[in-house]
């Protein structure tokens, strides 16, 4: 037997038929190790967020209550109790938060899901990696599920906690349960978003290969799918009703706004009338309560002019149906993802 043909591998060792696969739980003490600083930063994040929204949360709710229980409500303090509610939470609670949180799934799709497998092809440790017993394409599904189940429960919890957390402003009417801000921070959604972030991430660093291309292409795709359901998809889910404009509640999801006169459409426009509509079919001199706003003046003066505004919109009683609805085909759209990324391992040529 020449050097050329000796065996790599010991002979008891490859006769030894005790070896087997490697087992579920050791790789996933092996993803722990490899990821738990990505993983420590996570929770670290997740849990100061939590402690913040339990803490302001008991606040808002405070304050709220004391607002709606003062009587009676055209009273001095009762007036002041419901400026303090709206001004004081008004822009770090209401506005600037959910802002903040819709970085969440972003972030945790760019700096968990991207360097998956990013890092592995990057460092070249893939070649190690998949050659052990537990086989390139287990390896992969047990990272990225293991991974995945992980955030999207974290993100649960979060999304359970902001539920409860911004239910004052929605109850008082600042906004409503399906406005664009925040429908998708609260119930199933921002699981369901967090856990599409992470496989866009996952097939992102196996297709770019580069850590730091893949976190950049995870942030835009995601930044992309958000903006299109959010302005083109999710207000199609149910058919829109329609009713007369002025018959709308704060509630309702407006889709569209558009005025008739005599049976016949006159305009159409989505959201606020512009200026230059309202000058043109309400001329200067018509008195508007300035409380109205402008929509609401532009809808008295149509009235005035012999005009009737129709409007299309969600009513607030569809939010959890559109929860289900977005949290269903996330989930499909996520596992898609994941199984792509398993079979191109399985199958690719690296």
């Amino acid at each position: 037997m020449t050097t050329l043909t000796t065996r790599s591998v010991p002979v008891h060792l490859e006769e030894d038929t005790s070896l087997l696969p490697l087992p579920w739980r050791r790789m996933a003490w092996v993803t722990w190790r490899q990821h738990r600083v990505a993983l420590v930063g996570l929770a670290v994040l997740l849990g100061a967020l939590a402690v913040y929204l339990w803490l302001q949360g008991r606040q808002i709710h405070h304050a709220y209550g004391i607002a709606i229980a003062c009587h009676p409500a055209s009273s001095g303090a009762c007036v002041n109790a419901v400026n303090d509610f709206t001004s004081t939470y008004n822009i770090m609670a209401r506005q600037l938060l959910p802002l903040l949180l819709q970085a969440v799934p972003a972030l945790i799709g760019a700096f968990l899901g991207a360097p998956v497998l990013a890092r592995e092809l990057e460092t070249g440790t893939f070649r190690y990696a998949w050659t052990q017993g537990f086989g390139r394409w287990r390896w992969t599904l047990a990272k990225l599920v293991s991974l995945a189940v992980l955030a999207a429960a974290a993100a649960a919890l979060i999304g359970l906690l902001f539920s409860w957390y911004y239910q004052p402003f929605i109850a008082d009417g600042q906004t409503n349960s399906l406005a664009a801000s925040t429908f998708d921070l609260r119930g199933v959604a921002f699981a369901s978003w967090t856990l599409v972030a992470f496989a866009i991430g996952g097939l992102a660093g196996l297709l770019i290969r580069r850590v730091v291309p893949a976190l950049v292409a995870t942030l835009a795709t995601y930044a992309g799918l958000v903006l299109v359901v959010a302005v083109f998809l999710r207000q199609h889910y149910l058919t829109p009703l329609i009713a007369r404009q002025q018959n709308l509640t704060v509630s309702a999801l407006v889709t569209g706004n558009w005025g008739t006169k005599g049976g016949r459409t006159v305009f159409s426009f989505t959201g606020e009338p512009s200026y230059n509509v309202l000058g043109q079919f309400c001329p200067s001199g018509v008195g508007v309560k300035p409380s109205s706003g402008l929509l609401g003046g532009f809808a008295q003066c149509l009235r005035q002019h012999g005009y009737t505004l129709w409007a299309s919109y969600q009513p607030a009683n569809r939010f959890w149906p559109f929860q289900w609805i977005e949290g269903g085909w996330l989930l499909a759209l996520s596992v898609l993802l994941i199984a792509a990324t398993v079979w191109l391992v399985r199958r690719r040529v690296t």
